[in-house]
């Protein structure tokens, strides 16, 4: 995941033409598709989904913001699989770069896990953070990290996401 980070700030120092220094390629409503590597309880599988969240510039170069996620997991632990996953997050971001945004989140998720026999939906706080690369105006790319621990002392799940979308 390090390497996505560099790679996107790399991007960034290179890119040419130069966006303006404000928080303007990152306001709006934005809908993108997320995939990613994710761990529960030391199995690791594939998450997919999507995203959908509104940003908006509430100073030059700082973003506040909201966003939904829906996804769904190949993690397979002993008994369980992690299934469809949605969350709802607020995020709070600040242009590092004229096409770089880093933010950080934090939220509600609720995931199902099903085992033989049935299934228990667990609700958790999520919590992370990444960065935002505007490749236009309206198209981005995104890398994050992401933690959510959950109730009943079930523990906690970590996952690494990219993300592609548009802004409109």
């Amino acid at each position: 995941m390090r390497i996505m980070f560099a790679a996107a700030i790399a991007a960034a120092a290179i890119a040419a033409p130069a966006f303006a220094q404000d928080a303007a390629p990152f306001t709006g409503a934005r809908l993108g598709v997320t995939l990613g590597y994710d761990k529960t309880h030391d199995q690791d599988g594939f998450t997919y989904g999507g995203a959908f969240g509104y940003d908006k510039a509430v100073a030059p170069r700082i973003t506040l913001g909201a966003e939904a996620t829906f996804e769904d997991s190949t993690t397979k632990g002993d008994g369980f699989n992690v299934s469809r996953d949605v969350a709802i997050s607020a995020r709070a971001g600040y242009v590092v770069l004229p096409r770089v945004l880093a933010f950080a989140k934090v939220g509600y998720d609720t995931t199902r896990f099903e085992y033989q026999g049935g299934h228990t939906n667990l609700e958790g706080v999520r919590y992370g953070g990444g960065l935002e690369y505007a490749v236009t105006p309206r198209t981005y790319v995104s890398a994050e990290y992401r933690r959510t621990e959950y109730e009943d002392d079930f523990g906690g799940r970590d996952a690494g996401i990219v993300g592609f979308g548009v802004r409109f």
